[in-house]
């Protein structure tokens, strides 16, 4: 049974961070906003050390003062910058040390109770969202026509003049219109948690997220978000053969590790964590995602444009995913208020072409601390100050900023860099 189709202006698959967004923007601009969500809210998710340049695109929507003002009771934790520990060697990045304007702080969140107030925070706007919906198919006849299906098996058409699909890491549009493309990086894993961490150790900063290298395996390594309730995000990425060795016990006659144990096993090879974790307790049972990243043949159609990560995710290293979310849905719903109201637009040059300059500067990022080039520049003491404040920078979200060196020319300018910090 079908439904007759209601019409609205545009639909945004997903109501994560890109979706509440790009709903509060566009609500706020007068047009009628459908959000479709797949689960129920709150629902658990990764991603959870925000950077400053997010409070930018927070507050442009009308969201910043609700987060701020609910951030004590939902257990958000004060960030300003970034701990990397490598071969007994620590660097500290402190956001406020940056080369750009701009916040020098912001939150490190627990996903369910951040995505929920978002959410809320758009329906207050006056987005409509329904949840425990997905997308079925679409058709557009030139625009967009969706079948939405709910958790009973009802059937609902509906039309919109515009589709934003930010449905994350459900990358449901590039799945129903052939758009996937592999992505430049290996294939790795990521095996996570949350934490009771029970830390005790008087030198720990719960106002930075903890980054630690292997010991042995330099592109392994593991991260540490704290809350301000005393619990953490814990998780390790490596490439899937590591896990491989480590679930498969230590003796022929052993059963494989669960997903719990195994994380545990991979934290105790680490130096700095293994010591601050001894007490931890694991309070969410462990997920382990693999062959995350991804890419598109394009950005956006007619009718249709891909935010964040539906778009391309690249690697949970620099906590980069929100950020390029956010982002994606300022520019989208920037193109979209303009075409609403008969102004000329040209979705490369407004849309993709600017995402994709953030886009690839985090990229440039990632694929040179994999070479271990940045992981080099990082743990190099005696680098000039304003060349660790660029990097802090681009570390912070500023990854847009066209007076830093590093987000003009960011594979030479590591390249070059590299080289000479490199032991």
């Amino acid at each position: 049974m079908t439904e007759p189709a209601q019409t609205y202006d545009v639909v945004i698959i997903g109501a994560g961070p890109a979706g509440s967004l790009a709903a509060s923007l566009l609500t706020q601009a007068q047009h009628r906003v459908l959000v479709v969500e797949k689960q129920h809210f709150p629902r658990f998710s990764i991603g959870e050390s925000l950077l400053p340049q997010s409070m930018v695109y927070l507050e442009e929507a009308g969201l910043l003062q609700s987060v701020l003002d609910s951030a004590h009771e939902l257990g958000f934790q004060y960030k300003n910058g970034a701990v990397f520990v490598s071969n007994q060697q620590q660097s500290v990045f402190d956001f406020a040390d940056k080369s750009c304007d701009g916040p020098e702080s912001t939150y490190q969140v627990k996903r369910a109770s951040f995505d929920q107030l978002l959410a809320q925070k758009a329906q207050a706007f006056g987005a409509e969202f329904i949840f425990g919906s997905q997308l079925e198919s679409i058709d557009f006849n030139p625009k967009p026509e969706l079948i939405i299906r709910d958790e009973e098996g009802m059937a609902s058409t509906i039309k919109a003049d515009f589709v934003l699909d930010a449905s994350g890491f459900g990358r449901v549009l590039p799945r129903l219109l052939d758009l996937d493309l592999p992505s430049e990086f290996p294939v790795r894993s990521s095996i996570f948690c949350h934490i009771q961490d029970n830390i005790t150790d008087p030198t720990f900063d719960r106002n930075k997220i903890l980054i630690e290298t292997h010991p042995n395996e330099e592109d392994v390594w593991y991260w540490l978000i704290p809350f301000s309730d005393n619990t953490a995000s814990l998780g390790c990425v490596a490439k899937p053969e590591f896990f491989e060795r480590l679930r498969q016990g230590t003796a022929p006659d052993l059963e494989p590790l669960g997903n719990d144990q195994l994380l545990l096993r991979a934290v105790n090879q680490s130096t700095r964590l293994s010591k601050l974790l001894f007490a931890a307790v694991i309070t969410q049972d462990a997920q382990q995602l693999t062959g995350y990243a991804s890419n598109v043949k394009q950005l956006y159609g007619d009718h249709y444009a891909l935010l964040g990560n539906a778009g391309e995710f690249l690697d949970p290293i620099f906590s980069s995913g929100v950020t390029i979310a956010f982002k994606s849905a300022t520019l989208a719903c920037d193109c979209l208020i303009k075409q609403f109201n008969q102004q000329a637009v040209c979705w490369n040059k407004d849309f993709a072409e600017p995402l994709r300059q953030g886009v690839n500067t985090f990229k440039a990022f990632v694929d040179s601390w994999y070479q271990q080039q940045l992981q080099d520049i990082i743990q190099f003491q005696d680098a000039p100050d304003n060349i660790r404040q660029m990097i802090c920078s681009v570390l912070a979200g500023y990854a847009w900023d066209d007076n830093n060196p590093f987000v003009v020319e960011p594979k030479r300018r590591l390249n070059v860099l590299g080289e000479l910090c490199a032991p």
